[in-house]
């Protein structure tokens, strides 16, 4: 082989280095779409879900006095539950979902935490009658999850989520386990829901164990978590250099509050208590 080969083949090959670099770079990296607007709940379904009493010794239901930080004024006048099927819509501006998998990058193990306020869902229910609860189709806008890292952000939202096929996580409840009885405003209640989670194009069962606190007749405050595996979804890490490896467990959590929507309301003087939930699951509460 001459000189001039050599030198075209090297020429070539550089040319092809770069332009599969490129492609891999946007394969990756490159610009995914935006959401295609704010997202809205679906309307929960008439019977969507089934619920279940708590059987003793395998699901527990708690009940508690009203915790000392929850104002007077919201539990004034309050000393019997409310009755009457009421619909709350989760609050994008007061909620977030997120999802939390182990990472260790360049060397340090840490836990990477993706948070969207893009989350939809409502719940049927009187609260004079827990057996009465259902719960709609929960959603999640998978093109609007954010980590402390936007390379990860893109990795996750090209090859990882495929976000642009597929813009929505979805899980939809099948039953309820474990909820009975009747709350009034400061009582907390603990329950697990079974359902159908989708991923992209893959749906497997998954349950959320919940935890909710009645603010008053017309809020409701909350966390639901589940674990799953990502190998069951597919959810294949792209092999970078920088990355030494990525845990198998994936939490899910949502943090929510859920206000009763005009309609549903009683027509009383009562105002809304002001609440947020931290990462931990635990409520805080500020005078409304």
């Amino acid at each position: 082989m001459n000189r001039k080969s050599s030198l075209t083949i090297g020429i070539f090959g550089v040319v092809l280095a770069v332009v599969a670099g490129a492609w891999l770079w946007n394969w990756v990296l490159g610009d995914t779409k935006e959401a295609s607007g704010p997202i809205q709940a679906i309307p929960v379904q008439s019977d969507p879900t089934q619920t279940i009493p708590a059987v003793v010794g395998k699901i527990q239901v708690e009940a508690t006095q009203p915790v000392p930080t929850v104002p007077e004024e919201t539990r004034a006048g309050e000393t019997s539950p409310p009755s009457g099927l009421k619909v709350f819509v989760i609050s994008q501006t007061e909620s977030k979902a997120q999802f939390t998998i182990y990472e260790e990058l360049l060397g340090q193990p840490k836990d990477v935490v993706g948070t969207t306020d893009q989350v939809a869902g409502e719940i049927e229910v009187d609260l004079g009658d827990l057996n009465s609860a259902q719960v709609g189709v929960i959603q999640v806008n998978a093109r609007t999850l954010v980590t402390d890292e936007n390379r990860r952000n893109q990795a996750i939202r090209n090859r990882i989520l495929n976000t642009d096929s597929f813009e929505l996580i979805t899980f939809t409840p099948k039953e309820i386990t474990g909820l009975e009885g009747s709350a009034s405003p400061g009582q907390i209640f603990e329950f697990q829901i079974t359902g159908d989670l989708t991923i992209r194009d893959i749906t497997k069962p998954a349950v959320f164990d919940v935890t909710v606190q009645v603010i008053s007749e017309n809020q409701l405050v909350g966390s639901a978590s589940a674990t799953i595996q990502r190998g069951d979804y597919e959810l294949v890490i792209p092999s970078v250099p920088s990355v030494a490896n990525v845990g198998e467990d994936v939490t899910l959590e949502i943090l929510f509050v859920a206000n009763a929507t005009p309609n549903a309301r009683n027509n009383s003087s009562e105002g809304f208590a002001a609440a947020s939930v931290t990462s931990a699951g635990l409520v805080t509460f500020r005078p409304g």
